[in-house]
């Protein structure tokens, strides 16, 4: 495990060429993010609901005391990914963040003077992947815009603040009600939506109509509502 900077290089690539192709895809317990979610449930073309349902599970994390979604695995012995195939990922473009970072590892720091972000990466080198033995050489930065990772990275680190202020406000598990509430509102988006455009929010959270008509169109504005949404219930 090796510290990287942004502008540091590494030397990886990965393609169905490599003997380890796939490899990766086994033996893993893949936690998934609200924008993650957001991302393959679109991809696939079902609901949130639909695909919480029949792709994943859920649990509580022993250090947070909140929900933790992740992959339900094809053969639980092997730890398959659901979406692998022998041609590879099958929702490659819909990817999680962390298939995304991967060889990298990304971790953030918030300074508790100023609120300021900074980032940290580990280059993970895993015995059984040939892809550090290619030609192809790129810093962190590079390899973050190759992959997309800009706007999951934005919107992960929503999540990070919010575990945070739940760690500061409210230590321990979730009651039942709050549980409901954070599931709802960051994993099972469009029921969240429906909640909203059929009863509203509390009065105290203010919700203007062309506000709420963009949350209608654009999932995207309305996972970033949700994240506001549970921050001010976390904080009371």
């Amino acid at each position: 495990m090796t510290p990287l900077s942004l502008n540091d290089t590494f030397q990886f690539n990965c393609g169905n060429r490599l003997p380890c192709f796939n490899s990766c895809c086994r033996d893993l317990n893949q936690f998934l993010t609200p924008f993650d979610i957001l991302q393959l449930k679109n991809h696939l073309g079902v609901s949130s609901a639909e695909f919480l349902a029949r792709y994943t599970t859920q649990h509580t994390g022993p250090e947070s005391g909140l929900p933790i979604i992740t992959l339900k695995p094809v053969n639980p012995s092997r730890r398959k990914c659901p979406f692998v195939t022998p041609a590879g990922c099958s929702v490659y473009s819909g990817r999680p963040s962390s298939c995304r970072m991967y060889p990298l590892v990304r971790a953030i720091r918030r300074s508790r003077k100023t609120g300021s972000v900074s980032e940290h990466f580990i280059l993970l080198k895993e015995p059984h992947c040939r892809g550090f033995n290619q030609d192809n050489c790129q810093t962190v930065r590079e390899w973050i815009a190759s992959q997309g990772l800009a706007m999951y990275n934005k919107m992960n680190d929503m999540l990070m603040e919010i575990i945070s202020l739940k760690n500061l406000y409210r230590p321990g598990p979730l009651d039942n009600k709050s549980r409901h509430i954070f599931h709802m509102a960051l994993y099972d988006l469009d029921t969240f939506k429906r909640k909203i455009i059929n009863e509203g929010l509390p009065a105290n959270f203010h919700l203007d109509p062309e506000r709420l008509d963009t949350i209608k169109n654009d999932d995207v504005a309305l996972l970033k509502l949700s994240h506001r949404w549970v921050k001010q219930i976390l904080s009371v």
